[in-house]
């Protein structure tokens, strides 16, 4: 039954994309009630400067099911855009947030501090910004209808660099809440910033510090990763090289490769929507996997 469910969404992703209107929940819907949609703010940071306040919010958007309560015990995805750590919007994953909420999840995508272009710094801010995102959302897991045990963290490129740090970096609970995620759903992810990987020259001598793929240890969630084989930033063999160091600690890694793809290739606007469709149905059975798509 779930399967024919999830065929139906995508059937109805398909018709979307293939006609001159963009997409929306009641055409990507089949089978339920188009997903609840809301935002919050979970974090006030320094404003940019030349700007009139002293404080800007950070944001969180967060989709649950029609039929969502409080007091559920869902399981959720928390997920990061891409952009170079210096662009992107959390926009990036709301068509994977309505799927996956109309099949029972709860989806959050956050707004984290973006790095200037003009200058070379590490990505502290955005670590930052992620982690406290993270605690909030695990803190307030009884608010959310989550299970504080079941929160999985997604993110494209740059984003997927933040998941995965999520995921490979040592905890640090703030208020006994822990920032680490319980599964990683990674696509083309810049996870690998040591010499000569992409984001190295911002990383510098702090590779230990930011870079996912050198902190793998056996206490780290399971991961699936998807990566288009012509991709100029990430080679196939840094993607091979994470999956085999994450199965020599005991990690569960998948490790999913598209001849001829580029990076980005994965978004819902590129070639109609095919290749959003093929890595959205493997994340779902990934998590499926794990037992994460119980419907409360």
């Amino acid at each position: 039954m779930r399967l024919l469910r999830f065929t139906l969404i995508l059937f109805g992703f398909s018709a979307a994309l293939a006609s001159a209107e963009p997409p929306t929940v009641a055409s990507t819907s089949v089978a339920a009630a188009a997903p609840v949609e809301a935002t919050l703010t979970y974090k006030e940071v320094p404003a940019d400067e030349g700007t009139q306040s002293e404080t800007r919010k950070l944001k969180i958007d967060w989709t649950r099911p029609q039929d969502w309560q409080a007091s559920d015990s869902r399981g959720a995805v928390v997920f990061f855009h891409g952009g170079g750590w210096v662009g992107g919007k959390p926009g990036q994953f709301a068509e994977h947030s309505k799927a996956l909420a109309d099949l029972g999840l709860v989806c959050f995508r956050v707004e984290y501090r973006l790095l200037d272009r003009k200058q070379n710094d590490p990505p502290q801010i955005c670590v930052e910004d992620v982690s406290d995102a993270m605690r909030l959302i695990r803190g307030s897991a009884a608010k959310f209808g989550i299970d504080p045990d079941r929160i999985a963290c997604g993110g494209g490129s740059a984003g997927g660099h933040l998941a995965a740090y999520l995921g490979m970096m040592d905890d640090e609970p703030v208020d006994g809440v822990s920032r680490k995620a319980n599964a990683l759903l990674l696509y083309n992810p810049v996870y690998d910033n040591g010499p000569g990987q992409w984001g190295a020259a911002r990383v510098g001598e702090h590779t230990d510090r930011y870079s996912p793929a050198h902190n793998i240890t056996s206490d780290d969630p399971p991961v699936i990763v998807f990566l288009g084989e012509a991709d100029a930033l990430i080679p196939v063999a840094t993607a091979e090289r994470f999956q085999r160091l994450s199965r020599e600690a005991g990690l569960v890694s998948e490790l999913h490769t598209y001849p001829g793809q580029e990076h980005g290739f994965f978004n819902v606007q590129v070639q109609k929507g095919k290749y959003f469709r093929d890595t959205l149905a493997k994340s779902i059975a990934f998590l499926e996997q794990l037992g994460w798509m119980d419907e409360k």
